[in-house]
């Protein structure tokens, strides 16, 4: 398998259509989150990506950024129930329909967005990162996520 990026052509759209495939009563294969809680989950990295988002990079994150970095850009999807940043877990319960189309303008701005001002946004815990990189994660994040609910 070799690693998607959202900047390449087709990758989005690909996304798009199975974001577009969900339905506010879609069941988890795995995981605590309703369907509604996860596109609003997905979100946040997208958002940090953009610099919409603005977090502090953890100590966590500075020990063991690079390292987590690199295994998590190798050739293979996420692993289930990896942990989440306390900042990215969506606890209350969110209206579906709305958190969709965010998630989807979201993935449309990042798209057509400038790499180096891409490249530019430092990830909390992965440090620096070029567009390519922040590319294949979020392709990744999201396409775990969509697996979890069959999409």
């Amino acid at each position: 398998m070799i690693n998607k990026n959202l900047f390449e052509p087709g990758v989005a759209d690909e996304i798009l259509n199975r974001v577009s495939n969900l339905s506010a009563d879609t069941k988890p294969l795995w995981g605590k989150m309703s369907v509604a809680q996860m596109v609003a989950h997905c979100q946040a990295p997208t958002e940090i990506a953009l610099g919409d988002k603005k977090l502090k990079k953890s100590f966590i994150g500075f020990l063991f950024g690079k390292i987590a970095k690199k295994q998590l850009l190798e050739e293979k999807p996420f692993k289930k129930s990896l942990p989440t940043a306390p900042e990215f877990v969506v606890k209350n319960e969110r209206k579906f329909e709305q958190e969709k189309q965010k998630l989807e303008t979201l993935i449309h701005r990042l798209v057509i967005a400038d790499k180096d001002l891409i490249a530019s946004h430092i990830h909390p815990f992965f440090g620096k990162m070029t567009a390519e990189q922040w590319g294949i994660l979020n392709y990744k994040h999201l396409d775990h996520h969509l697996r979890q609910f069959g999409a």
